[in-house]
């Protein structure tokens, strides 16, 4: 069956029985998006299911198919902080307004975590995501080195940013997303 997004989509709290999904739409997302400077995937089931126990995988889905996902790990008693990660969208269907959906429902499910801060890294070479990011209240906070067990074609490294996330109760909680995610 054909998918497209006139179909209902709706997001969810991803189990270990997606591990083989999420892997496959990051890998996809990111081997179009990064195959300029880097030539591995960017990760195996192995380590989607290990960051199923550190945190959760938030996933985009219409008609049983993973359109995309994006990782947090809120972490409410570091002074309220949380990590974003891994924001990927199948390439048919970028530009569609999924990532800006996962974004608002990793944002408000950080929220109900009682986190103050999320916190991302986008890799220096990939110009278009500091904009992306900016343009949702994001600021840069200082860079950071890019894993030296990868192999790159360029020299890269991590801009790290942050977003403060009070002030925001009122879209928290009523958020039907975050209703679906946090019942």
């Amino acid at each position: 069956m054909k998918n497209d997004l006139t179909s209902p989509v709706r997001v969810r709290i991803a189990d270990q029985e997606d591990a083989e999904s999420i892997a496959g739409v990051i890998n996809s997302a990111f081997r179009r998006a990064e195959e300029f400077f880097i030539d591995t995937d960017r990760i195996d089931v192995a380590s989607v299911l290990n960051f199923l126990t550190t945190g959760k995988f938030l996933l985009a889905e219409s008609e049983g198919l993973v359109l995309g996902c994006v990782y947090v790990e809120p972490c409410p008693l570091d002074n309220g902080r949380a990590y974003l990660g891994l924001l990927a969208i199948d390439p048919a269907r970028q530009h569609s307004g999924l990532g800006s959906m996962l974004m608002d429902a990793a944002e408000d499910y950080c929220r109900k975590q009682s986190c103050s801060f999320i916190d991302i890294k986008v890799v220096n070479l990939r110009k278009e995501l500091s904009g992306f990011y900016h343009k949702r209240g994001y600021v840069e906070t200082g860079t950071s080195p890019f894993p030296t067990d990868l192999e790159t074609k360029l020299r890269v490294h991590f801009i790290e940013m942050s977003k403060e996330l009070k002030g925001k109760e009122q879209r928290a909680k009523s958020s039907p997303l975050l209703l679906a995610l946090c019942p």
